[in-house]
């Protein structure tokens, strides 16, 4: 199926049933390079009526369970490999229409291909466990033990900053799960997600278990936070749409990663070039569209200066540019609004009183790498997610300073801790309010089978996969009350 098509012609996007659609909608969703603005394709937004024809056949899939946990397995399996075999195509799509560097999108398909792996291991792992209510005076002839059941139908809704393996971590999960799932990918970047889907249908994957809707938030994706079939919600995106989705749904279960702005301690016994050379690559990774890039530094103030001017230099060598170049550092913002946001919000924070360490810049779509010193409390640099390759250092004096700065925001997703004491990381990790702490790497850390999610405004729920699996199933108890036929004589 061709999916980049410079000519602007349409894409057959929409999945209900055996075989992709282009889709009757009359509004047409450009998907343009944000390298260059090409436009490699058109897709037709969903309508309401082939809305509802995906999640009525997800529903009626569903109802039918007619695959068993070792084909689930063979299935996700025979994805991976599939995925693995096609790895450059899927990279270059994630290039064309993400942005992200050669390397990190050839990295972010081998994640995918490791995530679809796990998957198909954990579709044959699902267990529950004994109960041992027969200690319970007059429960002695009882039994009991807990089974998981798929919860039923999940919706995915994935973002722009991972096409390919935000989804791994949505859809194959639901199906090693046993639930059917209904996908939304982002609109600016639905091509790499229409290429998973199909690689699922390539290695066996019955129509129905997997069906594709297009569209922006407040329409298609409205439509499926109003619809009842669906048991679970798998979003990753901003707080306030994170928001938005758990007053609509009500009762039903989400799994939310949300927005964050991950502080990473630095504290005066660090290893300075280590920190410096991590928390550079983190700060700025995929022009720092990561949800846990490394945006807050918080730094001793006795090396303040030293690491300073250690990360400027990491920094400033970063190289910026053509992200289908394999030697780009840094590629452009997804779009021209994120890069006027990151412009306003350093300027701002300069003009509040922060020293500009280097960067600072922006050309078109492409924001240079940039360290900012010492911002006012205050300022959306030190207390919101910026979403951009930015980089501020705030210093601290004391251990409690540092936990109590890190903790100062609404968000809790990851941090980090540099430090060569095992005391004291130990004792800021049980202190930091986060889903997660990462010590002597950058709070960007993450592999795919590790427990991730946030607290606070950053989110519920755990992703990683088999963490995922398990919030996609409920647990179900079953007591027996057995007759004794030994001691009756029978």
């Amino acid at each position: 199926m061709q999916t980049v098509m410079p000519s602007g012609g349409r894409v057959s996007g929409l999945l209900v049933g055996a075989g992709w659609e282009t889709g009757r909608g009359a509004q047409l969703l450009e998907v343009r390079a944000p390298y260059g603005g090409e436009l490699l394709a058109r897709i037709a937004e969903s309508t309401p009526d082939e809305v509802d024809a995906a999640v009525t056949l997800a529903a009626r899939t569903f109802a039918r369970n007619e695959l068993t946990p070792h084909e689930r397995a063979d299935i996700l399996r025979r994805t991976s490999q599939l995925i693995a075999q096609r790895a450059e195509e899927f990279a270059h799509s994630v290039v064309a229409e993400a942005g992200k560097p050669l390397r990190d999108a050839r990295a972010e398909v081998a994640r995918a291909v490791l995530t679809f792996e796990l998957c198909a291991q954990e579709a044959t792992r699902l267990a529950g466990e004994v109960v041992p209510v027969e200690g319970t005076p007059g429960s002695e002839n009882r039994r009991a033990f807990t089974i998981r059941r798929p919860a039923g139908v999940v919706c995915a809704i994935t973002p722009f900053n991972g096409p390919v393996n935000q989804l791994s971590h949505k859809v194959p999960t639901a199906i090693a799960a046993g639930c059917t799932v209904v996908v939304k990918p982002a609109e600016v970047t639905p091509l790499s997600a229409i290429k998973v889907v199909q690689a699922m249908l390539d290695a066996g994957l019955p129509p129905g278990h997997v069906t594709v809707v297009q569209g922006r938030g407040e329409t298609v994706g409205q439509q499926l936070l109003e619809d009842p079939r669906f048991a679970v919600y798998s979003f990753t995106g901003s707080t306030a749409v994170g928001a938005h989705i758990r007053r609509t749904v009500g009762l039903r279960k989400t799994l939310l990663e949300l927005g964050n702005n991950s502080a990473n301690i630095v504290h005066a016994d660090a290893d300075l070039g280590l920190a410096a050379k991590v928390l550079a690559k983190s700060s700025t990774a995929y022009a720092g569209q990561v949800c846990i890039s490394a945006q807050r530094i918080l730094v001793h103030e006795d090396v303040f200066e030293e690491f300073s001017a250690l990360l400027a230099d990491q920094v400033s060598a970063l190289s910026v540019g053509d992200p289908s170049d394999e030697g780009t550092d840094v590629g452009p913002m997804i779009s021209l609004d994120a890069a006027r946001r990151a412009e306003q919000w350093v300027a701002q924070a300069i003009d509040d009183g922060a020293k500009l360490v280097c960067g600072g810049s922006r050309d078109g779509q492409f924001f240079v790498p940039t360290v900012v010193a010492r911002p006012a409390a205050h300022s959306a640099l030190a207390c919101q997610e910026a979403f951009a390759p930015v980089a501020v250092l705030i210093a601290y004096r004391t251990l409690r300073e540092a936990i109590d700065i890190a903790n100062s925001t609404e968000y809790g997703l990851q941090a980090a801790v540099f430090t060569e004491g095992l005391d004291v990381a130990m004792a800021v990790a049980r202190r930091l309010d986060v889903g997660g702490v990462i010590v002597n790497d950058a709070s960007s850390y993450r592999v795919d089978s590790m427990p991730y999610g946030g607290v606070k405004h950053s989110g519920t729920g755990r992703e990683g996969v088999r963490y995922a699996v398990e919030e996609m199933t409920e647990s179900q108890l079953v007591v027996l009350n057995l007759r004794d036929p030994v001691g009756e004589g029978l």
